[in-house]
């Protein structure tokens, strides 16, 4: 898994990285090929916005969310990315082929 932080009109403290990484440690628990993960952080005036692109076999997810604290737009942003990834493997899971003994046990 590549990971790529990056601030825009924002320094990238080893602190503010480290945790988005221990954040981002929830999201690997639930897939396993996570390909690429690009945060971008950026302040705006008084708004704070975190971004993430994450790049996943068969699909990119990208969410964002703005607060007035950095690290509650990081937490905002890891839970909307959680429950897309989430959501993403409960589809996967759901087209699953069905085996043949489970056809014909479903139609006796």
């Amino acid at each position: 898994m590549n990971l790529k932080v990056t601030g825009l009109h924002l320094e990238v403290t080893p602190s503010l990285r480290e945790y988005v990484e221990s954040k981002l440690e929830r999201i690997t628990r639930h897939v396993d090929h996570v390909i690429d993960i690009s945060v971008t952080l950026s302040v705006d005036k008084l708004v704070q916005k975190a971004e993430v692109n994450v790049h996943l076999s068969g699909k990119d997810i990208h969410v964002e969310a703005t607060e007035s604290d950095m690290y509650a737009a990081i937490d905002l942003m890891m839970d909307k990315l959680d429950r897309q990834v989430l959501k993403h493997k409960e589809k996967l899971s759901e087209h699953r082929a069905v085996s043949s003994g489970e056809i014909s046990q479903a139609s006796l």
